[in-house]
């Protein structure tokens, strides 16, 4: 039969349109998951903005694009700041407690997890998308197909899990490893996370020492626990983000520098001499510029770093 026909008869899929299986895990497309354009590490990352937030203590930076961030601290308050550090807008939790913690949705609006609520900022309007019992939703991430991974603790803390949310309907939970064993500890302490660009979850488990990687599928991939040269204080994970090149980027709050890995955990660098004083959460934006939340200052640096 003629090609031309049998298509106008019963249409054609495209290759791109293809998911495949593999170890569990959904592979993207060969054209989703092509390598981007390589950018190389500087060797001397660059301090190129920095924002007063006004926090006693910052917690959290979340960006959109690449000239706003985002930004929640130890207050009801989250606040949306430019480069140039002037206040756009900001919000406040209905119930008057502190947010956990914050993320931005592709189309960039707020997400951010309060009490036993996980809520919208969209449109001016503010609403609770996900109501949790006997659990409370600590830090949160939205993932490239918008979908958002939320960490959180059972009410007697002893259990910690993720649960991956697809319009906001729980569709699984990563909770153990093979062996039954738990992936995390049990600790109210926060535990970032992001997804990398391979679909692999990170964590930035604080009370375990360690970034703990798992795959799409919930299984363990690989626990970084720090660098043989952190002998002056052990490794404290206090924050996580990847880049377009599926580097994993955790801040070291006790030793105030970035540990840089790739995608298979190994070491490649520190950021660490960009007047960093105790880094916690980041985000990386869109042009891979690193955006560093620092506790103590309450400040917002925004280092380049490729």
């Amino acid at each position: 039969m003629n090609k031309d026909q049998l298509n106008e008869m019963c249409g054609s899929l495209s290759p791109l349109s293809i998911d495949k299986e593999q170890d569990g895990d959904t592979m993207k497309s060969a054209e989703a998951v092509s390598s981007p354009p390589v950018k190389p590490l500087l060797d001397e990352p660059r301090l190129t903005a920095t924002i007063d937030t006004g926090y006693l203590e910052l917690c959290s930076v979340s960006c959109i694009g690449e000239d706003q961030v985002w930004t929640c601290g130890r207050k009801k308050i989250m606040k949306l700041f430019n480069l140039q550090g002037k206040l756009l807008t900001s919000i406040q939790t209905e119930s008057g407690y502190t947010p956990q913690d914050i993320a931005v949705t592709r189309a960039g609006d707020l997400i951010f997890t309060d009490d036993k609520t996980v809520n919208l900022y969209k449109n001016k309007q503010l609403q609770t998308v996900i109501t949790l019992q006997g659990w409370e939703p600590l830090n949160v991430c939205s993932t490239s197909n918008d979908d958002l991974l939320v960490t959180m603790i059972s009410d007697d803390y002893k259990q910690y899990k993720i649960i991956r949310y697809s319009d906001y309907i729980e569709k699984q939970s990563i909770q153990f490893d093979d062996q039954g064993r738990p992936l995390y500890s049990s600790d109210y302490d926060d535990k970032y996370i992001c997804e990398n660009r391979n679909l692999d979850i990170c964590v930035a488990d604080r009370e375990a020492r360690a970034v703990v990687v798992v795959k799409l599928s919930g299984k363990l991939r690989f626990r970084y626990t720090g660098h043989p040269s952190d002998t002056k204080q052990p490794f404290n994970p206090a924050g996580i983000a990847t880049d377009s090149q599926s580097r994993i980027l955790s801040s070291d709050c006790d030793n105030d520098r970035i540990h840089i890995l790739d995608q298979d955990g190994q070491f490649l660098r520190y950021i660490q001499n960009c007047q960093l004083d105790c880094p916690r959460g980041l985000c990386v934006d869109i042009r891979d510029n690193l955006f560093v939340a620092e506790r103590d200052t309450a400040q917002v640096k925004k280092i380049q770093y490729l």
